[in-house]
């Protein structure tokens, strides 16, 4: 049922999984490494048609320093902050409710209702497209912050609940009769003994969901036009001209996009983990 270690393997198999991991290891590794060498290319190089060898002159503090005070990056950052951390915390206690309810009370269309949120993560983002821009158009939230946030908490809050809603079913009923004998609300119940208990798989759900709606590009194109409530996403492809590119910018710009979400994994790396094994064993 579940993969056999490395070290169990027959020799022949082991051998060609450990030749080939550095192969495909440096194969996944290029393109971010490129990136980044051309991050603090300079101008001169790059025009010289110089791409791929070793920078001769690093211009790392004029690349980034263009990039941070040339550019709207500063405003597009700050407008996937304001997007990406109100969406993370209203779906996941949305999501936290809902999979309290689903685990835990016994009701007519529980099942259904499950599916219902199961379902919704299979459908194609492309067929939603128009629907949701003429959604928002009529809300007058097209092209502002508010449309990607009510968006994000809305298509991530199924997702959420689904995660969420298998690791509270592992938690002992005991605990939650017990809370109930002793005179506590549903409302403390779930604030008081669910919460608390998952709060690895709480960790783990945030780091999730703050990458999906940070790296979000589709829908930042489709809800957002100019740069008003554009967010990093859509700043680091509105860094390429119309006649000529420098490219060394748009890649300094691309790592300042990506480095949010590398420190928050990095940071929360324990929890993730953590919240990923949750309920793997009992006893």
């Amino acid at each position: 049922m579940y993969p056999m270690p490395v070290q169990r393997w027959r020799p022949i198999p082991r051998a060609i999984y450990r030749v080939s991991l550095p192969f495909a290891l440096l194969l996944w590794l290029v393109p971010l490494l490129a990136v980044l060498v051309t991050s603090v290319r300079s101008s001169d190089e790059l025009l010289a048609g110089d791409y791929w060898g070793w920078p001769k002159h690093f211009a790392l503090v004029a690349n980034y320093g263009t990039a941070l005070t040339q550019t709207p990056m500063l405003h597009y950052f700050w407008n996937s902050c304001a997007i990406t951390l109100p969406a993370v915390a209203v779906s996941i206690f949305l999501a936290s409710m809902a999979g309290h309810a689903l685990a835990n009370y016994r009701f007519r269309g529980n099942a259904a209702l499950l599916g219902l949120f199961v379902a919704g993560n299979f459908v194609p983002i492309q067929i939603l497209m128009i629907p949701v821009r003429e959604l928002m158009a009529s809300l007058n939230l097209y092209n502002t912050v508010g449309a990607l946030i009510v968006f994000h908490a809305a298509f991530q809050t199924g997702f959420c609940t689904l995660f969420l809603r298998n690791f509270i079913r592992e938690l002992p009923y005991e605990l939650i009769e017990a809370a109930r004998i002793e005179g506590a609300s549903e409302w403390a119940i779930y604030m008081r003994v669910v919460l608390p208990l998952v709060r690895p798989a709480l960790a783990a759900l945030a780091i999730l969901v703050f990458t999906f709606v940070w790296n979000d590009y589709f829908w930042a194109l489709c809800l957002t036009q100019g740069d008003d409530a554009a967010p990093i996403t859509v700043g680091v492809a509105a860094l390429k001209g119309q006649w000529t590119t420098a490219w060394n910018l748009v890649s300094a710009g691309s790592v300042l996009a990506a480095l949010p979400s590398v420190a928050m994994f990095f940071a929360m790396q324990k929890h993730f983990v953590a919240g990923l094994t949750f309920g793997a064993t009992k006893g």
